[in-house]
């Protein structure tokens, strides 16, 4: 009898213990190995304590995930932690009674937060005019060249010498073409990759008013000669078979995976999955640039996502949040996730320990997004921080589209592309005035 009343009393125990860890949820739009990794992640910190469980659940892509998370504030049950990608920056920071400041949540909980020991160029993007830091820099990444270099080597390439100038990069895609190659070169994230990244990389402006960190009355600047001469030599390859479009956001990740696209273009962050699900020896190059504008290159830009915290929520819910984010800051917890994955290393310290490791000396390439980022960074190269900006990469994938079919000019697509973002910028900036 007494051994029933001991049993029953250790599971009245654990019972109790599991009830009062405190539950935080934990909105994402991380899929595949990615979704593994953040999985791991809340696993990992939900054992280093017995106060607070992170709740990870997928929510399908940023868009999906952040229409979502607005219907459930509205319907007051939005989740704790909600991963937005960097497009959706602007329209976070105008939603002030529904976030709280990241910074303000780590303060209150106590913890020490110095803003100052994330990498500069993650954290300078999701800090507000006054200083304050607004989300936690998570899934940052930047734009980097990928490359098949057993499709190099079959065409009399170098495979260790990637195209570096866009005039190498048409010449190297003839070659695989020649070679038999179907699809050359392709991108994915046209947007990010062809035109904001295009821009810093150039030191020339995507957008007016420093792209958007001067103010909400940003107008859009994408239709220079510069930026169309480039739209014209993309659209050259796309006619003879250099260029191969293969459709909006990341869809032409999979094509380089596979081994059916030789070069691309794309998040820094698609190193870990080459890693782990191509048969081809796989190298990184910076992104190509045009030798002839002066100050090129100068960086690339963010991209990725970061975490944002939702109001309405418990003050020990918050502590839950703030523990989880402290977590994630750790020297080698961030390194780890920068190895695993391609994203960006999120703090300084964690960056010298990947470097000392000789991680980088084992994995060639990986370093290149970290260098291209921590450049110093110019009023023209900062980032993109834009409102209705979601909707404008759409606006760019539809006139670009003409493009790639050959049923438009490449300046009437700009120009366009231009005029109708324009028209989402006024619309935000009305909706915005304060």
């Amino acid at each position: 009898m007494k051994l029933k009343l001991s049993v029953l009393a250790t599971a009245a125990l654990v019972s109790l213990s599991a009830q009062a860890q405190t539950e935080v949820q934990w909105w994402h739009s991380m899929g595949g190995a990615l979704g593994e990794w953040v999985n791991d992640l809340a696993k990992e910190f939900n054992a280093s304590q017995k106060d607070y469980k992170i709740v990870p659940t997928f929510k399908g892509s940023y868009d999906e995930s952040m229409t979502a998370a607005i219907a459930a504030y509205r319907a007051g049950n939005a989740p704790h932690i909600l991963q937005v990608f960097e497009v959706g920056t602007a329209t976070m920071m105008a939603s002030k009674g529904a976030i709280v400041p990241v910074a303000e949540v780590m303060t209150k909980a106590g913890l020490k937060f110095d803003p100052s020991v994330y990498v500069p160029a993650v954290s300078g993007y999701y800090t507000a005019p006054n200083g304050q830091m607004l989300s936690f820099p998570f899934n940052s990444s930047t734009p980097v060249f990928h490359y098949n270099k057993d499709a190099f080597k079959a065409a009399g390439l170098d495979p260790e010498k990637p195209p570096t100038t866009w005039p190498e990069v048409a010449l190297a895609a003839a070659k695989l073409k020649a070679s038999g190659h179907k699809c050359p070169f392709t991108t994915s994230w046209i947007s990010w990759t062809q035109l904001e990244s295009f821009s810093a990389w150039h030191n020339v402006l995507f957008a007016t008013k420093n792209n958007g960190f001067g103010g909400n009355d940003a107008r859009l600047a994408f239709n220079s000669p510069l930026h169309v001469r480039h739209i014209e030599n993309l659209a050259n390859m796309a006619k003879t078979g250099l260029f191969v479009y293969k459709g909006r956001n990341n869809a032409a990740d999979a094509t380089f995976v596979s081994g059916e696209c030789a070069m691309a273009t794309g998040s820094s962050a698609l190193a870990g999955s080459v890693k782990r699900n191509s048969k081809f020896a796989y190298g990184i190059g910076t992104l190509p640039y045009y030798p002839d504008v002066p100050g090129a290159p100068q960086n690339t830009v963010i991209g990725g996502a970061s975490l944002w915290v939702m109001s309405g929520k418990k003050a020990e819910e918050y502590k839950g949040v703030a523990q989880f984010f402290n977590y994630l800051s750790q020297a080698d917890v961030a390194a780890k996730s920068h190895q695993r994955t391609g994203y960006l290393p999120v703090t300084k310290a964690s960056f010298e320990l990947t470097d000392k490791s000789g991680f980088y000396k084992q994995n060639p390439g990986y370093d290149v997004s970290v260098n291209q980022m921590i450049r110093k960074t110019t009023d023209k190269s900062r980032g993109v921080r834009l409102g209705n900006f979601v909707q404008i990469r759409t606006v760019i994938d539809e006139e670009l589209e003409g493009v790639w079919r050959g049923a438009k000019q490449p300046k009437e697509a700009l120009d366009t592309a231009v005029k109708r973002g324009n028209e989402l910028l006024e619309r935000f900036q009305k909706a915005n005035k304060s």
